[in-house]
């Protein structure tokens, strides 16, 4: 027999559907959510039916679990999808060209492949990555250094640069920039890059993706179970890889904390 389902059945799922879109509720404080999330690992029915009421809406069940909660992502054209404009207003972006997408693209694909620098590290549920403003942007500055070398002998071999990778298309608008100034009033200058990567750091918090630390090394963030479910999805990108494939990230301690490698240890 066909399996049905209630009203109640749909309104439940909706609601978990609902729960996965505050990106900072956890089942843990909520013990409707709680509920929610357990008949989810249980019920294969109902689990069906939070996919068919997600997908209804234009979103895609990337998991659900007791320590993140309903994780979802939206599909191509879903109007839940982040364009750059929203994420230019959400992030105080004050220019949106395409340089700037570029730009922010790139700090994005830094800050996860420093969250999670090993296969190990994004396998581990118990793993906690730990970035900071000066990481990423010292990070993604020795990625600029080492595209540009290979964009110099790319050239010398007569490769056309737009036959590459697109990482490799990105540094120089991120190399041209100031690593850091000031404002009259001591602030850090918003067209900096580190005031850029304090800008996306501060964004993935808001999402529920990143915790605010300290404000150490400009800014220190420990990572959520919530982005390391985004994150898997996110290694599936061919930018991901290659900026992995640079070498440019290594571990600190045994701890987990993460530092940019420098120049030096690249040679």
């Amino acid at each position: 027999m066909p399996v049905t389902h209630t009203s109640v059945d749909a309104e439940a799922a909706a609601r978990l559907v609902a729960f996965g879109m505050r990106p900072k509720q956890l089942p843990a404080r909520d013990v409707v959510y709680g509920e929610l999330v357990r008949r989810y690992a249980e019920d294969n029915a109902f689990k069906a039916l939070t996919h068919a009421v997600a997908s209804g809406l234009g979103l895609m069940v990337l998991q659900v679990n007791q320590q993140a909660g309903a994780v979802l992502a939206a599909v191509d054209e879903s109007i839940f999808e982040i364009k750059m404009d929203t994420y230019a207003r959400q992030a105080k972006i004050r220019e949106r060209r395409e340089t700037e997408k570029v730009i922010h693209g790139l700090i994005h694909l830094a800050v996860a492949a420093l969250a999670y620098p090993r296969p190990d590290d994004l396998a581990n549920d118990t793993y906690i990555g730990r970035v900071s403003v000066e990481q990423v942007d010292a990070m993604v500055r020795e990625a600029a250094r080492m595209l540009d070398e290979r964009a110099q002998q790319a050239e010398a071999n007569n490769d056309p640069l737009a036959d590459a990778p697109e990482l490799e298309q990105a540094w120089r608008a991120y190399a041209r920039r100031p690593a850091a100034a000031a404002t009259k009033d001591g602030r850090m200058a918003a067209d900096t890059t580190r005031g850029m990567v304090a800008r996306a750091l501060r964004f993935l918090a808001d999402q529920g993706f990143l915790v605010p630390v300290s404000d150490e090394q400009g800014g220190t963030y420990r990572t959520t179970p919530r982005y390391q479910i985004q994150v898997r999805e996110l290694a599936a990108d061919a930018a991901f890889d290659d900026l992995l494939a640079l070498d440019v990230v290594a571990v600190a301690s045994a701890g987990g904390t993460l530092r940019a490698a420098s120049s030096d240890t690249l040679q």
